[in-house]
């Protein structure tokens, strides 16, 4: 499995070789260690810990581990590198979403408003949340409170190009910018998308044309 943490730089544009404009996001890789080994027998589970660390500091920036089939591939103190990422290939983003602070249950939960005339005063209030039944409140329900800040995973994405310290992902990812993200590999190599309108329309001018050149061909053997 492909692994490594990265730092969100932004968002920008390429070109592909078709001169397609697709939006990508910059990720700049951390330099990354293996600091320890999960296994079946010692843990009840198999993981590598890696930590990314600080430029120019022994102490990590950020611990954290992956889940992987063989951990006894990796070595303690192996670094972790881009190199092991490929063009094209589909990998998941995992990140903290934005926080957007306290928030009503309008703009968290999508609640409509109630009324705004006719002396109405609940207009952005959420209403009864426990009733005469069950007389409780229930778990789970919607309510206001803290919106964001919650780990978000966002799959197959195609990676456009892989720099030496850069990666760049098609599409948007979770979080800020400056805010570490974990990229690991699915494992899969993203498929060339076929734009079946383009290829009926061209068929059909082939078609066309083969039928000019047929009756030209006819009018030259009539004369």
């Amino acid at each position: 499995m492909k692994f490594i943490l990265g730092r969100k730089i932004g968002m920008t544009r390429v070109f592909d070789e078709d001169g397609r404009s697709i939006a990508v996001t910059k990720i700049a890789a951390l330099a990354c260690v293996v600091s320890q080994t999960k296994t079946k027998d010692k843990d009840g589970y198999k993981a590598v810990q890696i930590k990314a660390l600080k430029e120019g500091n022994d102490k990590a920036a950020k611990v954290t581990e992956f889940h992987v089939d063989a951990p006894g591939r990796y070595k303690v103190g192996q670094n972790i590198t881009l190199s092991q990422f490929k063009k094209d290939e589909l990998v998941s983003v995992q990140g903290k979403s934005k926080g957007k602070g306290f928030s009503g249950t309008v703009k968290r939960h999508d609640f409509a408003r109630g009324p705004e005339t006719h002396g109405s005063n609940n207009v952005r209030e959420p209403g009864s949340i426990g009733g005469g039944y069950p007389q409780r409140v229930v778990l789970g329900r919607k309510m206001p409170g803290h919106m964001g800040n919650e780990t978000v995973t966002v799959k197959n994405l195609k990676v456009i190009d892989v720099d030496k310290d850069f990666l760049l992902i098609a599409g948007a990812i979770p979080g800020p910018v400056k805010s570490i993200v974990k990229v690991f590999g699915t494992g899969e190599v993203a498929e060339e998308e076929i734009d079946t309108a383009a290829q009926e329309e061209l068929a059909a001018m082939e078609k066309m044309a083969q039928e000019d050149v047929e009756s030209e061909d006819k009018e030259t053997q009539s004369e």
